[in-house]
């Protein structure tokens, strides 16, 4: 069966295509698993219908002929640090947010874009004395509620996109780097208007390719969601 599904241009990542993790938790809502892997094989255009197809237990997402993204049910092995307090959190937020919008590639991504004022806000900044671990606050406001008080589950994979990128970008002293694919265990429902805190880490790199992991703490410090994601270096131009 034939479906379409469009991202609409609010939802941007690079300016002219769409946030990789909105993207993928709109594809993951396709796949009927506890556990999803989303691969994006091109740029998600913006306000666009793309066709869905759906194979078994995976589903891939086209462009007219372009491949966009597949998913399908997947795993997530990864070791979780305990919450940090937020607090603490806070602080390292407040030192470090000179650093996280010096050279960013992407200023008005939804999630993470510096400059942009209505999107998610979500920054994450080195946790000084936690060995490479990386914290990130997230309020979801009003417009997140899918009904009923909780965040809709799309902005939440969204949210554990961008910190992934934390531990290994370049920010202006490399290539830009882009989603390739994101793993996610979604666990306990989001409530909107209760502050998160997000962790993140590095879990390593081969050559262009950089792995990054995510988890994702409600205002007790209890664990909800988490996630693992594949980062790629974009070639740089030949001179």
């Amino acid at each position: 069966m034939t479906d379409t599904l469009t991202i609409p241009a609010f939802f941007n990542g690079p300016p002219t295509s769409a946030n990789g993790g909105y993207t993928c938790g709109r594809v993951a809502e396709l796949v009927d698993a506890e556990v999803v892997e989303v691969s994006l094989r091109s740029p998600p255009p913006l306000d666009t219908p793309l066709d869905v197809v759906r194979d078994g237990d995976g589903v891939t997402v086209r462009d007219g002929d372009t491949l966009v993204a597949e998913g399908r049910p997947g795993e997530l092995l990864v070791d979780v640090p305990e919450a940090v307090p937020a607090g603490e959190v806070a602080a390292a937020l407040r030192a470090g947010r000179e650093r996280w919008a010096e050279g960013h590639p992407f200023p008005t991504c939804v999630v993470c874009g510096p400059a942009r004022v209505d999107g998610f806000g979500i920054f994450p900044s080195a946790l000084p004395g936690r060995d490479g671990l990386f914290g990130a606050a997230w309020t979801p406001d009003g417009d997140a509620d899918e009904g009923g008080g909780c965040v809709r589950p799309e902005l939440v994979w969204a949210a554990l996109d961008c910190p992934t990128s934390a531990p290994v970008a370049n920010f202006g002293e490399g290539p830009a780097m882009v989603l390739a694919s994101l793993t996610v265990r979604l666990g306990c429902p989001l409530r909107v208007g209760e502050p998160h805190t997000i962790l993140s880490w590095a879990l390593g790199e081969d050559g262009r390719k950089h792995w990054g992991a995510a988890a994702l703490f409600d205002s007790d410090g209890l664990l909800t969601c988490a996630s693992r994601a594949l980062w790629i270096e974009l070639r740089q131009p030949a001179e």
